[in-house]
């Protein structure tokens, strides 16, 4: 993440909500994950998923997947969605789709 300034869209915001991903997850994601898939053609940005890993609780690891699109003119992230990648389309380290 190379801007410290994030901007949601309504999507990600509604995902966010509804999966229980806070911003501070987001970030943190974006802050020391690992980027696993490009999309160089999306528009109006190039886009990437990110792998991250959270701690909804103590003890307790989840993995998080973030779409963001870095705005070099605008220097802020743009964050598309967020997810927790469900396990039966993941493979086991949740980097590789199954069957894409």
């Amino acid at each position: 993440m190379p801007y410290g300034s994030l901007s949601f869209t309504t999507h990600a915001t509604r995902r966010m909500y509804e999966r229980a991903i806070y911003p501070r997850d987001v970030r943190h994601v974006l802050q020391t994950g690992e980027v696993i898939e490009t999309y160089p053609t999306d528009w109006p940005l190039p886009n990437y998923l990110m792998l991250g890993w959270v701690e909804p609780e103590p003890g307790r690891r989840e993995p998080v997947h973030v779409v963001g699109a870095d705005d070099d003119a605008a220097h802020v992230t743009h964050v598309i969605t967020v997810y927790i990648p469900d396990p039966n389309r993941w493979t086991p380290d949740y980097r590789t789709r199954i069957n894409p």
